[in-house]
C-alpha cells in the first residue's frame, strides 16, 4: 500500500534553479517547480514570459544555461529528447501529410524497441520491435480514445483542424510516455471547437492517467482544464496553485490582473483585518502585514454590491453592458473606475453606493516599492546603470569608479514616445490600471526592469525612452547600504514614492 501511495503522489518532474539566457536576455529566471505524477499542470502567461522555453527544456529541445531538471529523481538536464520518456504535441501538429491517420500514429511505434526480458552472451538486455498485430492493437486503442475510430485510413489533408489535433495527441500518447507536453495545441482552432477540445483534453487526461504539462496564454483554458496552474511573467514563476486558489487569492497584482476581471488598487494596511483605500477604511480577512504597510489589493467585479441608497463608497455609473447572465458596469467612485458585475442594471449617470464584504477584498504584498539598481560613478555628477549614464545631484561625495546603489521612485520617471528623447530605451511589457494612474513595467535592452507610475496609458510592446530628473535619483555607496540610515535625499525620494502609492 505504501508503494502505491508513493508512486501516485511523488514528484515525477523537479525543476531546480533553472535559468535560460539567449544572447544576454534571460528567458527563464531561476525557476523552481515540482510536478506530481498524474497531474494536469498548465504553464500560463503572456507571450514572451518564458513558458514555451521552460517546456522545451523539460522536453530536451533546449539546454538550461544553469540549473537541473530531474525526471523520477534522475538528472536528465543534458539527456537528448529521444532518450526521455516524454512526448510533445506542438501548436503546429507536424503530421506527415503523405501518411494516413493510422500510419501517422503508428510511426513512433515502428521505431520503438522494447526489452524481451532476455540477455545476450555479454549479459546485455535484448530488444525487439513491436509486431504488426501489436502496433495495430495499440493504434486502434488510441483512435478510440480520441474518437477517431473510423478515420484510420483517411488522409491527413482531408481532416479538420480539430481532427488533426486529435491525431497529433494520439501519436504522442500511443508510445505511452510518462509525461505529455502540449505547447498551445488548441491555438489554431476556432472558439467553439477550442472549448469542445478543452473538455475533451481534460477527460482524456483522466482516462490516460499520465502527467500532462500544458502551455497556454488563455486564462479560461488554464482554469478549465488544470489541476494546477503555474502563472509566469518575465521568465519567473509568480504563483503556483490550484485554479481556485489562484483566482481567489492571487499572489500579486500581476496575477490578479492576468487572471479574470479585477479591480486592483493601492492601499494601506492599518492593522490586522483593516485596510484603507479610496480614502475609506474597510474590514478584510487578511492579517500578518505591518502597521500602515503599503499594499496592493484586488476586488473581483462580482464581489461588489450596488445599492441606490447606502454603502461605503458613493459613485456614478459611467457605462453598462449586458453580458448574458449579468450586467457589467463601470462605476466611478473616489477617483477609481470600478468594474462591477451585477444581475440588476443601473442606468448611466445614476448615483449609486458600493459595498464590499471582508472576504471580497484580497490583500497582496507589493513586489517592490522603489526601483533599485547597481551602478558606477563615471563623472562627478554622473552615474551609469541599466545601460545608460544619468546625471544626479550630490556627486561631489563620490569618486570616478565607485560602485553605488541607485534608487528612483515609481512616479519620478518620465516615459517618452521617441526613444531618442530618453537616456535609455525600453519596451513596455505590462500596464496596470490603478485608479487615478497606470503602473507600467518596462524592460531595457540590458534586461533590467522599471516600474513607472504615470497618468498616461501605454500599450504593451510600445518602444519608449526613459528620462529621470537628476534631483530624483538617490545614490548611496554599496558598502554602506546595510549599515547607515538613508540620507535626507533618500528619505525624500521614499516619501515621494509613498505619496504616489
Amino acid at each position: 500500500m505504501a508503494t502505491t501511495t508513493r508512486e501516485k503522489f511523488d514528484n515525477i518532474i523537479e525543476i531546480k534553479n533553472v535559468t535560460k539566457v539567449f544572447d544576454g536576455i534571460t528567458a527563464v529566471d531561476n525557476v523552481n517547480l515540482a510536478v506530481r505524477r498524474g497531474e494536469f499542470v498548465t504553464l500560463l502567461g503572456p507571450s514572451g514570459c518564458g513558458k514555451t522555453t521552460l517546456l522545451r527544456m523539460i522536453a530536451g529541445f533546449e539546454l538550461p544555461t544553469s540549473g537541473t531538471i530531474l525526471l523520477e529523481k534522475q538528472d536528465v538536464t543534458t539527456v537528448p529528447p529521444h532518450l526521455r520518456p516524454i512526448n510533445t504535441v506542438f501548436q503546429k501538429y507536424a503530421l506527415f501529410p503523405h501518411l494516413n491517420v493510422f500510419k501517422n500514429i503508428a510511426f513512433g511505434l515502428k521505431l520503438k524497441r522494447v526489452p524481451t526480458g532476455e540477455f545476450d552472451k555479454k549479459n546485455r538486455p535484448v530488444y525487439r520491435k513491436f509486431t504488426k498485430d501489436e502496433i495495430a492493437e495499440k493504434v486502434e486503442r488510441v483512435l478510440k480514445l480520441v474518437n477517431l475510430e473510423a478515420y484510420g485510413y483517411r488522409g491527413i489533408t482531408g481532416l479538420s483542424g480539430g481532427q488533426q489535433q486529435r491525431v497529433a495527441i494520439a501519436r504522442a500518447i500511443v508510445c505511452e510516455p510518462k509525461v505529455l507536453l502540449l505547447d498551445e495545441p488548441l491555438g489554431a482552432l476556432d472558439l467553439k471547437m477550442r472549448k469542445e477540445m478543452q473538455l475533451e483534453l481534460a477527460a482524456m487526461h483522466k482516462d490516460i492517467g499520465i502527467t500532462f504539462i500544458y502551455v497556454t496564454h488563455d486564462q479560461e483554458e488554464a482554469l478549465t482544464m488544470s489541476d494546477k496552474v503555474v502563472v509566469m511573467t518575465d521568465g519567473a514563476v509568480q504563483q503556483y496553485g490550484t485554479p481556485k486558489k489562484i483566482y481567489d487569492e492571487p499572489a500579486n497584482a500581476f496575477v490578479a490582473d492576468f487572471i479574470g476581471e479585477s479591480n486592483i488598487l493601492s492601499g494601506v494596511m492599518k492593522k490586522d483585518f483593516l485596510v484603507e483605500f479610496c480614502d475609506t477604511q474597510f474590514k478584510c480577512s487578511d492579517k500578518g502585514f505591518g502597521k500602515d504597510e503599503r499594499v496592493d489589493l484586488v476586488v473581483r467585479p462580482e464581489d461588489i454590491a450596488v445599492d441606490p441608497k447606502k454603502g461605503a463608497l458613493k459613485g456614478e455609473v459611467v457605462s453598462t453592458v449586458f453580458k448574458g447572465t449579468y450586467y457589467e458596469m463601470e462605476i466611478m467612485a473616489a477617483g477609481y473606475q470600478f468594474t462591477v458585475q451585477n444581475t440588476v442594471e443601473r442606468a448611466v449617470g445614476e448615483t449609486v453606493w458600493l459595498s464590499i464584504e471582508p472576504d471580497g477584498i484580497h490583500i497582496m504584498k507589493k513586489l517592490k516599492t522603489v526601483n533599485e539598481y547597481d551602478g558606477e560613478i563615471t563623472a562627478e555628477n554622473t552615474v551609469k546603470f541599466c545601460g545608460g549614464e544619468f546625471e544626479f545631484a550630490g556627486g561631489e561625495a563620490f569618486e570616478r569608479g565607485d560602485e553605488v546603489r541607485v534608487s528612483v521612485p515609481f512616479d519620478k520617471i518620465d516615459l517618452t514616445d521617441d526613444e531618442a528623447d530618453g537616456v535609455i530605451g525600453a519596451n513596455v511589457t505590462q500596464t496596470l490600471y490603478k485608479g487615478s494612474y497606470y503602473q507600467v513595467q518596462v524592460y531595457t535592452d540590458d534586461d533590467n526592469d522599471f516600474l513607472i507610475d504615470t497618468v498616461d496609458e501605454w500599450d504593451i510592446g510600445d518602444r519608449v525612452g526613459i528620462k529621470i530628473d537628476p534631483r530624483d535619483l538617490t545614490v548611496t555607496r554599496k558598502e554602506k547600504e546595510q549599515e547607515t540610515e538613508p540620507t535626507s535625499a533618500s528619505a525624500e525620494a521614499e516619501e515621494g514614492d509613498e505619496n504616489a502609492q
